[in-house]
């Protein structure tokens, strides 16, 4: 698809995404929000496509969402706009393959939210994150007092939320919020790299692996390890597994389709 506010490029089984609006520091307002949700209901679903790189044009990742657009709105049209970015976010949480925030400068409100709504996080040193929604005198609005806990923990996300602070990406490495911090000029390198090394395994396999970990995340202790169960023996009804299997009984490298 053709669009205004995304780049999107694909270099064999990997996808890089980069949201284009420097000007604005990428913010998410409707327009890009719309461009965001049709690419993850069309090309985001390639077959050929392993893992996901997201990252932003210019010095910010995603400053936020679009305060001038917020600022006239209603309880109804608040409602409205926080749905549609909730639901982009869940369906970007629930692609079957990895997403990696590439979070390359300001990631903060709807920005860290993208960024918690992808499966893992490489931030470049001059990186900054943070909820600051409070300061405005709203909560979070794309799920991020959902997912801030789950990644961070009850207590941090409650600090970080009460009291609208930004901080830097070694913070945010020592709090778990980023899985890496590199430096600026080594971000997109580090990123792609993660993505390829992800892509050279089984994408069944991997898949099969996010789902168990999302699902089983959801529920009791039981039910999650029968989720496992479930999709370990899926894995022996596919190709990948008798191609993993016997590369490694005669050592070689698998070749996975």
């Amino acid at each position: 698809m053709a669009y205004s506010l995304l780049k999107w490029e694909v270099e064999g089984n990997i996808g890089l995404l980069t949201i284009n609006s420097p000007s604005t520091l990428n913010a998410l307002n409707s327009a890009v929000l719309t461009e965001l949700e049709e690419w993850v209901d069309t090309d985001a679903k390639d077959e050929v496509l392993r893992a996901i790189v997201i990252t932003g044009e210019g010095k910010a990742f995603v400053a936020g969402a679009d305060i001038k657009e917020m600022l006239p709105l209603d309880a109804t049209g608040a409602m409205a706009f926080g749905v549609h970015g909730a639901r982009v976010f869940r369906k970007i949480e629930k692609l079957s393959v990895p997403v990696i925030a590439a979070v390359n400068g300001f990631a903060l409100g709807g920005g860290c939210e993208l960024a918690l709504a992808c499966d893992l996080r490489i931030a470049s040193d001059r990186a900054k994150l943070g909820q600051p929604e409070v300061g405005l005198g709203i909560t979070p609005g794309f799920s991020g007092t959902i997912r801030l806990p789950r990644v961070v923990g009850v207590a941090k996300a409650k600090e970080l939320i009460y009291t609208g602070k930004v901080i830097r990406a070694e913070e945010a490495l020592e709090i778990g919020l980023v899985n890496q911090v590199v430096p600026a000029e080594e971000l997109m390198g580090t990123a792609l790299d993660l993505a390829r090394q992800i892509g050279r395994n089984s994408g069944s396999a991997v898949s099969y692996s996010k789902e168990a970990i999302d699902r089983g995340l959801q529920m009791d202790l039981d039910s999650a390890i029968q989720v496992e169960n479930d999709l370990f023996a899926l894995c022996f009804a596919h190709e990948d597994q008798k191609e993993g299997m016997n590369a490694f009984v005669e050592k070689r490298q698998a070749a996975f389709k």
